[in-house]
């Protein structure tokens, strides 16, 4: 059966569910690594070799558990990254240990992310997918700030701290991962199991998706750089505490709560091409900026205290705003797939490109922060952003009839 307001109402409260485990554990990696483990800007590029490999592994997984079905395997992302995060809440384990639970956390993460997607274009209204897709979007950012305020507060007034016996607020992500689970096997009771209608495993490399594919490869080394080299700017650079990493990130999220309803809008009224020009100049611009910055300060031109510290967590803030742009790419897919059952397994191709390239930029990353300078990580990833500009010149504007049949197709996943 077709999705209804009914559960589009659910599916809204499971984002809400899980954008709060987000806020209280995702954010706080970063600063997790370098208080309890005392990682450096080369070990944090290598920790990114099994925090993203889960991004790979789900290329092949989604094809090979499909007969479950989108909902199911949504269910069984969870239990994934409830597991990790008990374990790093609960106990301080080895290093090489503390690796291998994050890599399960990551697994849960990376194995929801395009069924996230998925689902919620086949629960959406044929004329509001774009609509849709922003208010998803708006409502992950909602609850992502006020579950970040309140982490803030927790760590500010010292009632969460990672020299504590137990990591709080990996437990509390941990318990609203469960009820994501919870809220998820309620969907799928209601609604069924959101099926793709395949068998067997499939991976979809098309080359009607190519400038898709290539968006997606770009974007992996934009988004490491992005997670991993912006904020640790700030940490080492900057030499700011976790605190001020959440503040940043409440400031992030509270813009893109409304920042993201109004994309929606705008990809429905002006077009996926036109937005697609956005996003790419977006990454350039953010990024020479930070290359500027991180010079600056190499060369002892800007202090490491008072306004450059502020302008370098603004450039943090639209990083994070550009990074949401990805929502773009995955309508601008949905309006060119030529079959519902290309859509999840296109998405997780998109996906394990984007993870594949994401490794080699955490860890060359690293190399080149510790040898040549920050500054040239910011400059190599705007001068990739360029590829955004060629894409954005060469695809055309979906066709809104095509686009129309797309999410009809798209909408008869959905059974009872």
């Amino acid at each position: 059966m077709k999705g209804n307001k009914k559960h589009l109402a659910l599916f809204f409260i499971i984002i809400a569910t899980i954008s709060v485990a987000v806020g209280f554990s995702d954010g706080l990696f970063g600063n997790y690594f370098k208080e309890v483990y005392g990682v450096d800007g080369y070990g944090r590029g290598l920790i990114e070799f099994p925090r993203e490999l889960p991004g790979i592994i789900t290329l092949f997984l989604v094809g090979a558990i499909a007969f479950l079905g989108n909902i199911r395997i949504a269910i069984l992302a969870q239990a994934f990254a409830a597991t990790g995060l008990f374990v790093l809440g609960f106990f301080i384990p080895s290093y090489n240990y503390m690796l291998v639970f994050l890599f399960i956390t990551s697994m849960g993460f990376h194995l929801y992310m395009p069924l996230r997607d998925s689902i919620g274009m086949a629960l959406a209204e044929e004329d509001k997918v774009g609509k849709r897709m922003g208010q998803y979007a708006g409502m992950r950012f909602g609850f992502l700030t006020v579950s970040s305020i309140v982490v803030y507060l927790l760590f500010k007034f010292d009632i969460f701290s990672f020299e504590s016996n137990v990591r709080w607020s990996f437990v509390i992500a941990g318990i609203f991962y469960v009820a994501a689970m919870l809220l998820f096997y309620k969907l799928s009771r209601d609604v069924g199991k959101v099926e793709i209608k395949r068998k067997k495993f499939r991976v979809v490399f098309k080359k009607e998706y190519k400038f898709y594919y290539l968006l997606a490869v770009v974007f992996g080394v934009q988004k490491q750089v992005m997670i991993v080299f912006g904020p640790w700017v700030l940490i080492e650079t900057l030499s700011q505490e976790v605190d001020t990493i959440i503040l940043l990130g409440i400031i992030a999220s509270f813009i893109g709560m409304f920042f993201m309803i109004q994309l929606g809008k705008w990809i429905d009224r002006f077009g996926v091409k036109k937005l697609l020009f956005v996003d790419a100049l977006s990454f350039i611009g953010v990024y020479l900026c930070y290359g500027l910055l991180c010079m600056a300060f190499a060369n002892g031109n800007l202090l490491t205290y008072g306004f450059p510290v502020i302008i370098t967590a603004g450039l943090f803030v639209l990083d994070r705003l550009s990074a949401q742009m990805g929502v773009v790419r995955v309508v601008y897919l949905k309006s060119i797939i030529l079959s519902e059952e290309d859509l999840t397994p296109t998405l997780s191709t998109g996906m394990g490109l984007d993870h594949i390239v994401s490794i080699i930029v955490g860890v060359s990353g690293g190399v080149i922060w510790v040898t040549l300078g920050s500054q040239y990580i910011f400059f190599i990833v705007a001068a990739l952003s360029l590829i955004n500009l060629f894409v954005a010149i060469k695809v055309k504007e979906p066709n809104k009839a095509l686009a129309a049949k797309a999410a009809q197709s798209v909408k008869s996943e959905t059974e009872e």
